[in-house]
């Protein structure tokens, strides 16, 4: 897994960032509403226009496309896809790069084991706790091993102990996979 690199950094309310996170590092950034913890992570992820330079295991990927940057992002919203089931929402990034599918059986029930909601893999995000929701949405974002994982809010709108065990039980996933991660919140 790679170090990050950002290289001042401009966008917003982030000027001048410099900021090296190391491989298989997990960053956990806290502040308050507004002050810039997602455009961080939408510059590291390439969604977004800025100024300075983002590198990637030493390889400057500025004007590499999101999709090839090998990041994988959690967004605070999660986004899961309300038609799929549990198995299908891990899967769709897979199938959707054409991956082998009995690869993508191996790789999504790996995940759902680690994530511990195997027996959730026929139900609707409709049909699930947000704690199950957020560890859908952290499993399809693990699926196409990213080389760094985004993550936005990952335990907010989650009472206090869902959080505490979904922060404890995120943090085991992440050194399992040796997964760079960066995790930013307003929670201390």
């Amino acid at each position: 897994m790679p170090e990050i690199k950002l290289v001042n950094i401009s966008k917003h309310i982030c000027s001048g960032l410099n900021l090296v996170i190391k491989d298989k590092e997990i960053l956990v950034i806290v502040g308050t509403t507004g002050a810039g913890k997602t455009t961080l992570l939408n510059v590291i992820a390439g969604v977004t226009d800025y100024k300075g330079s983002v590198y990637i295991d030493n390889v400057r990927v500025d004007r590499v496309s999101p999709g090839k940057r090998g990041v994988g992002y959690l967004f605070q919203g999660l986004a899961l896809f309300p038609h799929l089931t549990v198995e299908d929402n891990i899967s769709y990034g897979l199938r959707a790069s054409g991956t082998e599918k009995s690869e993508v059986l191996e790789r999504v029930s790996m995940l759902m084991d680690m994530m511990r909601i195997k027996h959730l893999s026929a139900r609707y995000p409709h049909m699930l706790s947000g704690g199950e929701q957020k560890r859908v949405a952290l499993a399809r974002s693990l699926a196409p091993s990213p080389r760094v994982l985004l993550l936005d809010e990952p335990t907010s709108s989650l009472d206090h102990q869902t959080a505490k065990y979904l922060r404890s039980e995120l943090t085991d996933v992440l050194k399992k996979l040796k997964v760079t991660a960066v995790y930013v919140t307003h929670d201390l």
